[in-house]
């Protein structure tokens, strides 16, 4: 059983809900990324989701992208990303790590090597933006052999029959893309999410989670009470650029983001419970 699949099932058993947050690997500052991620997992992230910088990162809104171009003026490419879970896989051997990136350093780098070091670093599961499901097989071959999970988007374009096929390939869980667009754009309508998680629920017994458009507390909550989890993303990496432009600290960077995850943990929670 994989890290995210073990998860997933302690939360369920406990009644709870998954927060996950994603940065970039190498911003706000390569030495900071292990520390970064121990803060995240220590305020009661579940899964932290680890941005691989690219230089075209098409899925990505302004936040992110500015995210992307620092990491990698600092020289972080998918390497040294590897490298940041291996470090943080020496402080914590629990929390589930997902590389979240683009097909091109991946491709460059085969997907036989690439998952052999994955899995040595200890990554836990692999979600590619621009590899359609129809030309993963290889891939998936190769992380199944050492059974690191495949994480798959869904949008709210997506049609009926893509959903079941995104779904036969995926595994650990369903990533939603609640809103139409790239990463920080717009506004969360819960019904609509509502209703598409219920679809995607049709294809699959896979946990679904729903990113783009959380926020905040209160925006995590709406979500959390409608889904299985929540990602963070362009809140967090905003947060933390600011914070780092204000000429703070480190110790103040890192508990800005505690803080961050912290408020997000507690609305959700108190989702659940007001629900049950």
């Amino acid at each position: 059983m994989s890290r995210i699949e073990t998860r997933f099932k302690e939360l369920r058993a406990a009644g709870r809900k998954a927060v996950i947050p994603y940065i970039v690997a190498g911003d706000p500052s390569v030495e900071l990324t292990v520390d970064l991620m121990c803060a995240l997992a220590d305020a009661g992230a579940d899964i932290i989701e680890v941005g691989v910088p690219f230089s075209d990162p098409m899925s990505e809104g302004p936040v992110i992208q500015r995210g992307h171009e620092r990491a990698l003026e600092r020289g972080m490419r998918l390497r040294g990303s590897m490298d940041v879970v291996r470090a943080f896989r020496e402080r914590d051997e629990t929390t589930p790590v997902l590389l979240m990136g683009y097909a091109n350093p991946v491709e460059h780098m085969g997907h036989v090597q690439f998952a052999d070091r994955a899995h040595e670093c200890g990554v836990d599961a692999l979600l590619t933006v621009d590899i359609p499901p129809e030309e993963v097989v290889g891939l998936n071959r190769e992380l199944r052999r050492v059974g690191m999970d495949n994480i798959f988007l869904i949008a709210p374009t997506t049609p009926d029959a893509r959903m079941g096929l995104i779904a036969r390939e995926a595994s650990g869980f369903i990533y939603y893309v609640s809103l139409k667009g790239v990463t920080g754009a717009g506004n969360l309508d819960q019904a609509a999410v509502a209703k598409q998680v219920g679809e995607i629920r049709r294809h699959t017994d896979l946990p679904v989670c729903v990113g783009f458009g959380i926020k905040d507390g209160k925006s995590a909550a709406a979500v959390a009470a409608v889904s299985d989890g929540v990602v963070v993303g362009s809140a967090l990496v905003q947060k933390l650029a600011d914070v780092a432009a204000s000429g703070a600290d480190d110790a103040a960077i890192l508990e800005a983001a505690r803080g961050m995850i912290l408020d997000i943990r507690e609305h959700v929670d108190a989702s659940v419970s007001n629900a049950a």
